[in-house]
């Protein structure tokens, strides 16, 4: 017996959700600053980050999931993959480094302490930046992809993506904006599902020959 059309939807929104909010469950806790006081919960809360970010990618990786086709909407799919790629190696990076590494630094370093956390924040920003925009172009090359199957009504989960990029910029997680974030991503990507889960569009009349 097949199974209920709801249930392929409720698992595909389940699976775009989950990593924004568990993001944004930990953005309630993390520091505003990193300093001597909390470096141990900085550096573990970041150990425990580690395996989260990059699944915040499988938002624009589920409403996509098949083989793309060899046309426009197919080179759409390759390049918002491969930004997808980008975000997750790159974002990751910036848990490592500003995360995980900036903290150990910041509780063991001694008086000079600051002199190691600088170049690890600043290489880290770096990494973060880049994955981010990498975030930004797969979300634009996913609602291309969509856009061209589906139409117009993938439009409103685009807006919001960009407008959660944007803040993702400099917002990471910390509360409230970068929690606010997250919770703008788990819309976004839900609201691609939701448009990728109905009939693709009617396609237009074939001319004679």
């Amino acid at each position: 017996m097949p199974a209920p059309p709801w249930k392929p939807l409720t698992r595909d929104i389940a699976l775009v959700v989950a990593a924004p909010l568990v993001l944004a469950g930990f953005g309630l806790s993390h520091p505003g600053g990193l300093r001597p006081h909390n470096a141990q919960h900085w550096a573990e809360l970041h150990i425990w980050l580690l395996p989260v970010w990059p699944l915040l990618a499988l938002g624009v990786i589920v409403p996509l999931w098949g083989r793309p086709r060899r046309d426009a909407e197919g080179a759409a799919t390759v390049v918002a993959w491969a930004g997808a790629f980008g975000y997750a190696v790159y974002y990751t990076g910036l848990d490592a480094v500003a995360g995980i590494a900036a903290g150990i630094a910041e509780e063991h370093g001694g008086e000079r302490r600051r002199e190691v956390v600088r170049p690890l924040f600043h290489t880290g920003d770096a990494l973060g930046q880049a994955g981010v925009w990498c975030l930004g172009a797969a979300a634009v090359a996913a609602s291309v992809a969509l856009c061209l199957r589906y139409g117009a009504r993938v439009l409103p989960g685009t807006a919001v993506l960009l407008v959660c990029c944007w803040s993702f910029l400099d917002s990471h997680i910390f509360h409230p904006r970068g929690v606010v974030t997250m919770l703008g991503f788990a819309l976004g990507f839900a609201l691609f599902v939701v448009a990728a889960a109905r009939p693709p569009k009617a396609a237009g009349p074939e001319r004679e020959a």
